[in-house]
Formats: structure tokens, sequence, C-alpha cells
């Protein structure tokens, strides 16, 4: 019998520079136990060096974490990639920051890009603007997550900026995504989703707007491994592209 987990799977800490600066790894990890939440996904913009942290954080907490990095495409889409590792993802950001555009982030204009340790000290910053587009495409982001590792989920489709409706007006064919996110704060979209799996998450810059149990999956266990399996049997549902 699957285990009904409630999750919030598109959370922003500090190193993004849209989050506030108190969401630190303890404060996400406290904040996720205080609202009785089972799994948790950090995506930060085009990077994942709070993942470490988080991983330390969110074990102490008894929340599970899967990793992942909110990256954004040529087109001005923000993909979700989530990861079975935090190694992986880490590496992938790295990766993937050296595809930003070339813009420098400044601080008192778009926010602190923060790197902190388990005990929230700030051990470093992030020169480039990490919510900026990289020079990835849509398709390159889905294959270099796959080669990875990784799976790939289309950020609050439902928005009208950053997201595939509202910047490319359709949902395309191809690539297949593991499934599909709609954001809480908006409307439901106005289109067939086909077979995609949907999901519900609070894209949390704030403390605040972290979700109570109020999005869930079945998961045959509450751990890492069952909740990236979840979203892999999703994917796999699909089948295989053409």
């Amino acid at each position: 019998m699957p285990l009904r987990c409630a999750v919030d799977l598109h959370i922003h800490s500090c190193l993004s520079p849209c989050a506030d600066d108190d969401m630190t790894p303890n404060n996400i990890a406290g904040m996720a136990y205080v609202k009785n939440l089972d799994c948790i996904a950090v995506t930060d913009h085009n990077a994942a060096f709070n993942l470490p942290a988080l991983e330390k954080t969110c074990r102490e907490m008894n929340v599970v974490l899967l990793p992942g990095i909110e990256v954004t495409s040529r087109e001005e889409v923000h993909i979700l990639t989530y990861f079975p590792d935090v190694k992986t993802a880490v590496d992938f950001g790295r990766e993937t920051a050296a595809h930003l555009l070339g813009a420098k982030n400044r601080p008192e204009i778009f926010g602190n890009q923060l790197i902190l340790d388990e005990e929230d000290e700030t051990v470093g910053t992030l020169d480039p603007l990490l919510i900026q587009a990289t020079d990835l495409s849509i398709e390159e982001i889905e294959a270099r997550c796959t080669q990875a590792g990784g799976l790939c989920v289309a950020a609050h489709i439902n928005r009208s900026s950053n997201s595939l409706l509202g910047n490319l007006g359709f949902l395309p064919p191809r690539p297949r995504f593991a499934a599909l996110e709609v954001y809480r704060g908006a409307a439901a979209p106005k289109v067939d989703t086909g077979a995609y799996k949907i999901l519900y998450a609070s894209d949390a810059h704030r403390l605040g707007d972290i979700a109570e149990r109020e999005f869930f999956l079945p998961l045959e266990e509450r751990s890492r491994e069952g909740l990236f399996d979840y979203l892999k049997s999703c994917r796999a549902r699909l089948g295989r592209e053409d």
C-alpha cells in the first residue's frame, strides 16, 4: 500500500536572489518540520550550492530532501531538474552556471546570492546573476539532465511568464518531461495536459509561503529514493519519444 506523503517540490533558498535572506538551510528544514511535510525539494535558480547544507539540516529534522535546480532556458522558460543525490545536483548546477549569459549580480537591485553552511553561516556568494537565462534550449536542458541521471519537470505552466504556456503558447511534443508543475497561486491552465502527471507546489521564496500539508504523492517509501522512483515512473508511463 503506497504511503500518502505531503510534499512541496519547489522551494528557493537564499542562494536565489529573489528569495528572502532568511530562507536558510535551518529555517527551511525547520519550517518543513513545523508544517509536517514529508518531502521537499529546494530548487534554486541555475545553481545548487546550498544543497549540501540542506541535506544535513533536513536529515536532522527528518524531512526528505530531493535535490533540485530551476534552470532557465534560452527561451526564458523555467525547467525544474531533480536528481538522485546532492553531488550530482551540485555538479549539474556548476555546469549550468557556466552557460549563464554573462550579467553580474547587483545585490542592491536583485538581492543577495548567499552560500551557507549547516550552521547558516555565510561561506560565499556568487557573482553571476542566477535569475538570468542560460544559452541552453529546453531540449538541451532536458537532454543534459537525463544524461546526468536526473528528471525534468516543466515549472509553473499556469504562469504568464517563464513557463511553457506563457512563453511558447503551447505544450511542445518534445522533450517529454516527467511531469508538469502547476503553481498554487494562479488558476489552473486551460489546456489538455494529456498523460502528464500534474504536480502542485508553492514556489516559495519566503518561509511563510512553504506549503502546508496540501499536496500529496503516493510513494512506496518515505525516502529520497521513493520520491525519485515515483517521478521516474511518471516519466516512464509517457513512453519513449519518437
